[in-house]
């Protein structure tokens, strides 16, 4: 069986990702907040949020609650166990990133998917975007969260997304202006006031990335992930990050059996 390679495609950008999906079979999207990428009869929605609750925040941010769908799966802490049946596809976008553990996401997924379902994704290009100075993770990283059944970012993943970020103009990080290495800065403050955030009884989950890829490391991850059997689901196609453009594509499908 030929592998999934890195590469340019007409399914790089997120538009001919979704022009790929068959609408015609069951969908669910995760995480649409106020403005679905797929919509239709087939479409189910699972959200952290409510319906109600999601059309607050999208008039908060002076968007149109109209166009917030409704939310047929809700659940505050990101567990897909609440959604009930099967799909054909499962489609998320800048989603995967932000799951404290990884494996576990995956494996959810796993078992909402039909034998051969595939799970669509759009994820941030580390690399022209706020984390363009954080080292990519590795399958290490991803087996010590799941090691530990994580359900919240670690201290050093709140204190990157919190403080030690750099700017997110993907054009200029295209340009080469990545702004200074924010461990330079003098954020002594910005770092304390994250401390007492994170250590206070009454914080739970803070919403920030635990992970950060790049085309081929995540290629070379879910290779890993699914050949170490933590995983069914497999890669079958990783699009190159298109110039210009702060995200990539990929795809991954359920084994057969």
């Amino acid at each position: 069986m030929q592998k999934a390679r890195s590469r340019f495609h007409v399914q790089a950008k997120r538009r001919g990702l979704v022009r790929s999906i068959q609408i015609v079979h069951r969908i669910l999207e995760i995480g649409p907040f106020g403005n679905p990428t797929i919509r239709g009869n087939n479409v189910s929605y699972f959200d952290v949020h409510g319906t109600d609750e999601l059309r607050a925040r999208a008039v908060e941010h002076q968007h149109d609650p109209e166009a917030v769908p409704h939310v047929d799966f809700v659940s505050p802490n990101g567990d897909l166990l609440v959604v009930n049946g099967s799909f054909d596809n499962v489609f998320s976008a800048h989603c995967l990133e932000h799951q404290p553990d990884l494996i576990s996401h995956i494996n959810q997924v796993n078992e909402l998917l039909v034998p051969g379902g595939r799970y669509y994704l759009v994820l941030p290009d580390k690399r022209y975007c706020f984390d363009h100075f954080f080292a990519v993770s590795n399958v290490g990283d991803v087996l010590q969260a799941h090691r530990e059944r994580r359900t919240l970012h670690t201290l050093s993943s709140v204190i990157e997304g919190l403080v030690l970020k750099t700017h997110n103009r993907k054009k200029l990080h295209w340009l080469g202006f990545h702004g200074r290495p924010s461990w330079k800065l003098e954020n002594i403050g910005k770092i304390k006031q994250t401390l007492n955030l994170f250590e206070s009884a009454n914080v739970g989950y803070i919403d920030v990335h635990a992970w950060q890829f790049i085309p081929a490391s995540f290629l070379a991850l879910m290779s890993q992930l699914h050949d170490l059997g933590m995983t069914a689901l497999r890669p079958v196609q990783v699009c190159a990050t298109p110039f210009g453009r702060r995200e990539f594509t990929a795809t991954l499908q359920k084994d057969q059996n």
